[in-house]
């Protein structure tokens, strides 16, 4: 059991959730003022996206980044800036008879320079980089798509630019590129590393599967793991009795009970009761910059 936690707060993701409750933040306003409130009950990392004022779609508009991280870093609450580098990799096909031409209203995709814009330009701690591809959530023609040959372009990037990639592992395949990421140097120690569980049709989130996953986790890298929907609270004891931190939010559930919709400042404080009741210290940021060996950037 990881006996000292810190926690991460997703704060609004990029998914349909923002018409299905009134707390999922859509403007930069909003996104920044729920990190802040996360972070003062008790989270250290925020994990960031960002939504279109107007449609309150994901976005990767890096003026809407900029905004986010401007009001956070000016607020004077001291927490680790974790931006996400996951938009850009969307691939929707034709359909099953004619996957070609490509559905253009869903796909995005952009080159490892595009993707990263937001994150070479304000330098946060931490960035995000999916380790895979997959046939990801709802189904459909829709398909998380990082090739090898991106990841290790992105993985340069982010390394030379200084920031922290957060190696996001959603099934065992993708473990096997954070190996070799950082066999072949481009990840400075101690690497962290993700574990996204329980996302069809991703790594189920099955405590016998978690335990697998986190048993292959490189020596000496930090982890963390998280499970969506009904999952999310319950997988806050079970990261840490899986060696590991947690992360909660907006992102990946809505609710803190049965029909009962949670902002992100009450999910924090929910993970922060349980690990307190497990005897588990939660970590502040500077605390968390000793252990990723971050340098705080304002």
């Amino acid at each position: 059991m990881n006996t000292e936690v810190f926690i991460t707060c997703a704060v609004t993701g990029a998914g349909d959730t923002a018409g299905k409750s009134e707390h999922v933040p859509v403007t930069p306003e909003q996104i920044a003022a729920s990190a802040i409130d996360a972070v003062k009950a008790g989270a250290a990392i925020a994990h960031i996206h960002v939504r279109d004022p107007g449609t309150g779609k994901g976005s990767r508009d890096p003026k809407l980044y900029a905004e986010v991280v401007d009001r956070v870093r000016s607020s004077g609450v001291d927490v680790v800036l974790n931006l996400t580098a996951g938009m850009g990799g969307d691939l929707v096909l034709g359909g099953t008879d004619k996957p070609l031409p490509l559905d253009d209203a869903g796909t995005d995709m952009a080159g490892a320079a595009e993707r990263l814009v937001h994150v070479e330009e304000l330098l946060p701690e931490i960035c995000t980089l999916d380790c895979g591809s997959m046939n990801f959530a709802a189904g459909g023609d829709y398909v998380m798509t990082n090739t090898p040959d991106m990841l290790r372009a992105m993985a340069k990037r982010i390394q030379a630019a200084g920031v922290k990639p957060e190696l996001e592992v959603f099934d065992f395949g993708h473990m096997v590129m954070v190996r070799d990421l950082i066999a072949e140097g481009l990840i400075d120690d101690p690497a962290m590393i993700q574990l996204c569980m329980g996302i069809p049709y991703g790594a189920p989130d099955d405590p016998a599967t978690l335990l697998t996953l986190a048993g292959q986790v490189p020596p000496g890298s930090v982890f963390s793991a998280f499970s969506i929907g009904r999952m999310q609270l319950p997988y806050v004891a079970m990261a840490a009795l899986a060696g590991g931190n947690v992360r909660v939010g907006l992102e990946d559930n809505i609710y803190l009970s049965r029909g009962v919709l949670a902002s992100n400042a009450m999910l924090v404080e929910r993970a922060v009761t349980i690990l307190e009741a497990m005897n588990a210290r939660v970590l502040g940021p500077e605390e968390v910059r000793a252990k990723l060996g971050l340098k705080k950037r304002w």
